[in-house]
């Protein structure tokens, strides 16, 4: 190698052209939005959205490069307000020579709002082409006025294709790499791509400790490999994006009955870190609201593999939640008492607080008693098949209303069937239900 030996291989490895570039070819296309600003060598404002090793800081220095502009590199965790507006006087000072400046503000989302306030002025003046760098999602974590001022490119993560080329050219690059003297079987090379897991950073990062274990031979070995790449954990934030998406693929695919992909996203989530008994109280959540009343041993098994978990811990308690996801998995699904509920509080939350009828209120005293407060009250035990035909429970200013509506599956047959035997009674009694209630429906 012929560069700075103490430089990381990966920042030597950057790329120094579009030529260079790996993936993101739905960015960097011919005929793509930011393909062309880059080749005509016109910068605007943007925010580089995607995981790490993905190529957000090298598309930054592409851009001044190529619109011939001077780069200035921030980073929010060490910098401040103080920084952006020393960076913006040294851009007004290289305006008045006519040349324009890039200025890259790396971990954008660790600027609060107000810090991220300082930039607009800069940026609506054309003192500075404001490029931001985030893992997070911009729309929680930027404010409006800075994101109405910057295009948002989202990047993807690497394939093993391209993984594998980056692989290929740090080996083979007779100035930044190892000059084609490192060897490494082809295998080896797309095992590493594969756990690299999407990351370039990590990808060559992981071959320049390899290296470094090579004897006379100057080859990686199998051995060598693997005890370098061994105990990576998959992609998984705790807080982000990554997490909310992986517990909604888990939960989607219990409610669509695919108790494959259902394990594949719990065992995602595990191997990424996430705590089991988050996951747990989730699983107890699926039960309500897509199982129900369709299957009421649902929600028994969610919670034993709930109890399972506090009381074994990691791993034995996470075989009993694995149970309880194909369960749910496979299970009648029904969202009737979950759509019920959200109908039902809609009401209580929309019609104020309405009095509860005299006959159904309590009568401990006798001054409650001569206010008429549980008077003509039909005791159902007291009633043929324990159930008092007609009997009004709602609101008089609300009239009856349905709300619960069983779906055709599992339990739920038989508790719809008899719903509908005892709501013809009352119908027959003179209770009619307005059926208010049946527009409210959850999505989940």
């Amino acid at each position: 190698m012929k560069t700075d030996a103490f430089t990381p291989l990966a920042d030597r490895m950057r790329p120094r052209s579009l030529d260079e570039m790996a993936g993101q070819k739905h960015l960097l296309a011919k005929g793509k939005p930011l393909f062309e600003a880059l080749k005509s060598g016109r910068a605007h404002s943007m925010i580089l959205w995607g995981p790490p090793g993905t190529g957000k800081t090298t598309i930054a220095r592409l851009v001044a490069k190529t619109c011939n502009a001077e780069f200035l590199a921030l980073s929010a965790v060490m910098a401040g307000v103080k920084d952006v507006r020393a960076a913006a006087e040294t851009a007004k000072q290289l305006r008045q020579t006519g040349r324009g400046t890039v200025l890259f503000l790396d971990e954008v989302h660790r600027f609060n709002k107000s810090q991220q306030d300082a930039f607009l002025p800069y940026v609506e003046d054309g003192t500075i082409t404001f490029i931001g760098a985030t893992t997070e999602n911009p729309s929680f974590e930027l404010n409006n006025a800075l994101l109405s001022r910057a295009r948002v490119y989202v990047l993807k993560s690497l394939d093993t294709s391209d993984l594998r080329e980056v692989i290929d050219r740090a080996i083979d690059d007779p100035d930044r790499g190892y000059d084609g003297h490192l060897k490494m079987d082809a295998g080896l090379r797309d095992e590493l791509a594969k756990a690299a897991d999407g990351d370039a950073r990590r990808a060559l990062s992981l071959l320049e400790i390899a290296a470094q274990l090579v004897g006379e031979e100057n080859e990686i070995s199998a051995q060598a490999l693997h005890d370098v790449i061994a105990g990576g954990a998959r992609r998984f934030d705790k807080g982000g994006d990554d997490f909310y998406d992986q517990i909604s693929a888990l939960h989607k695919s219990v409610r669509g009955s695919d108790p494959d992909a259902a394990l594949y996203w719990y065992c995602r989530m595990i191997d990424g870190g996430c705590d089991p008994l988050y996951i747990a109280r989730r699983v107890v959540r699926m039960a309500s609201e897509d199982i129900g009343n369709a299957d009421p041993r649902a929600l028994q098994i969610a919670l034993n593999a709930w109890d399972v978990q506090t009381r074994l811990g990691s791993p034995e308690g996470e075989l009993t939640i694995a149970q309880a996801v194909v369960y749910m998995a496979v299970a009648a699904k029904s969202n009737a008492v979950y759509t019920a509920y959200k109908s039902a509080m809609n009401d209580a939350q929309s019609n104020g607080s309405l009095g509860v009828p005299a006959q159904l209120r309590n009568a401990p005293t006798r001054l409650m008693k001569e206010l008429g407060h549980g008077r003509d009250y039909q005791y159902a035990h007291d009633a043929p098949d324990a159930f008092a035909a007609g009997v009004e429970y709602f609101p008089e200013e609300m009239g009856a209303r349905s709300y619960y509506h069983p779906v055709p599956r599992g339990l739920e047959i038989r508790i719809g069937e008899k719903l509908a035997e005892l709501r013809d009674r009352d119908a027959k009694a003179g209770r009619r239900k307005n059926g208010a209630g049946r527009g409210h429906k959850g999505k989940g």
